[in-house]
């Protein structure tokens, strides 16, 4: 599989990447910038997430909401999202409204700030403490993604804290705290532009050029601390989360190779191999034969800074103790230290990985999220074509030396959630976990 890709550069250091593709009728636009909770200082949590709101709340020619309703007049969806290290936001419309979505991205990156106001900020600064309450704070398990990172990375680390942040940061953000944070990330030289579909390179490069061309390059950016972390934890991480949920739910945690280097894809085969869909090792043994989980999956969460982490998620089925649940998935993971993977094992696993891949490739979005994703990260957007070969290289050797240096017990975080018990006061406790808890199980 190759798609094509041309990319330029505007001088006020946009980076733009094009993929053309006359296929279908739709063109999807994709803005990354390299933004992310990361970025945010101690007592500012939040807003980057802030952001994703707060840039669909009307620019210097666009009117609060008008971005929304503009696009889906025009028959297109669109939106964004926020991560530990990167924001993006994306529009697919039909063809024929490419240069709406570049007006809009481009009056939003360059004239944001004279449009923006007090209320705004007060009513996003609303809505994502609500969407806190909603999605974090009374969803059963809600806590997991802001607990998960500061159980395994240092306080210290700028991965450590909250994605949404807290209350009490949101509460205080001034409106000249959120326009300078606006200013010093969201410019072009910090971002990257993707079209992917049905276009014309020279109409878009002149289109690009006609809406971004005249942003002024940002003032620079403060360095992130040194991100880099020990391969392993040294031990075993615990914390138990006693909470309003029926039935106890394991993440069990592993550090992990960068995404992007070598060793990485190895870890990427290595999770599906434990749980990318029912036919996963985890599923089948823990689901469907012992019948002592409702769910279970294992991903990676694709981080290029610092370390990824490699994350098991398993639900237990009604009945089953919060312990016997760790023990259960502990034992599974030393078997496969114990016992290493196969070939087979391996090359399902690929080729799951790579059909996954190149179907989200005939997506229009995902293909310029894609493009956006390689060249945020290390300026290389033909990375794309590679990534077929790189899972192809990956050899059960690869993995079982992954599986031996990094599934052991000296690198395992466990966030244990337990329903609440009655009249429990306490509601997080954590351990070290004590020797043998996952002792293997003979099978």
């Amino acid at each position: 599989m190759r798609i094509p890709i041309e990319t330029f550069g505007l001088p006020n250091g946009l980076f733009v990447t094009l993929s053309e593709d006359h296929t279908a009728p739709i063109v999807a636009v994709n803005l990354w910038y390299h933004v992310g909770s990361a970025n945010e200082r101690e007592g500012r949590t939040g807003f980057a997430h802030l952001f994703e709101h707060m840039l669909f709340q009307g620019s210097a020619d666009v009117g609060a909401n008008e971005h929304f309703e503009l696009i889906q007049r025009a028959g297109g969806t669109l939106n964004g999202s926020t991560w530990l290290d990167r924001t993006n936001y994306f529009e697919t419309v039909p063809s024929n409204q490419l240069e709406l979505v570049l007006w809009l991205e481009a009056n939003r990156m360059g004239w944001l700030i004279p449009a923006m106001t007090q209320q705004k900020l007060d009513t996003q600064r609303d809505v994502v403490k609500n969407e806190r309450r909603w999605s974090v704070d009374n969803q059963p398990y809600g806590t997991w993604w802001e607990r998960l990172p500061a159980l395994v990375f240092p306080e210290e680390h700028p991965f450590h804290h909250s994605l949404i942040g807290s209350m009490s940061d949101l509460d205080a953000a001034s409106l000249d705290d959120i326009k300078h944070f606006f200013a010093t990330y969201y410019t072009p030289d910090n971002a990257v532009l993707s079209i992917a579909g049905d276009f014309d390179k020279s109409e878009a490069k002149r289109l690009v050029d006609k809406y971004f061309g005249s942003i002024p390059s940002g003032n620079g950016r403060p360095p992130l601390p040194d991100m880099s972390l020990p391969a392993t934890f040294g031990g075993w991480k615990r914390v138990v989360v006693e909470d309003e949920v029926m039935l106890p739910r394991l993440f069990l945690a592993f550090r992990a190779p960068v995404f992007g280097t070598k060793q990485y894809y190895a870890s990427s085969i290595c999770s599906a191999i434990l749980g990318l869909r029912k036919g996963s090792k985890l599923y089948r043994r823990l689901v469907r034969e012992r019948q002592v989980a409702a769910e279970a999956q294992a991903f990676t969460y694709d981080l290029a800074k610092g370390s990824d982490l490699l994350v098991i998620d398993v639900t237990a089925r009604p009945g089953l103790s919060a312990e016997a649940l760790e023990r259960e998935v502990a034992d599974e993971v030393d078997l496969l230290v114990r016992d290493g993977i196969t070939e087979a094992e391996v090359a399902r696993a690929i080729a799951l990985v790579q059909t996954e891949f190149v179907a989200a490739m005939q997506s229009a979005g995902d293909r310029a999220d894609r493009l956006s994703q390689f060249a945020t990260y290390f300026k290389n957007p033909e990375l794309v074509n590679e990534q077929v070969q790189q899972y192809e290289s990956v050899t059960a050797g690869d993995v079982n030396r992954f599986v031996h240096d990094q599934l052991g017990e000296d690198n395992r975080a466990s966030l244990l959630f337990v329903p609440k018990q009655e009249g429990s006061e306490e509601t997080v406790r954590s351990d070290q976990i004590a020797a043998g808890v996952g002792s293997l199980t003979e099978r």
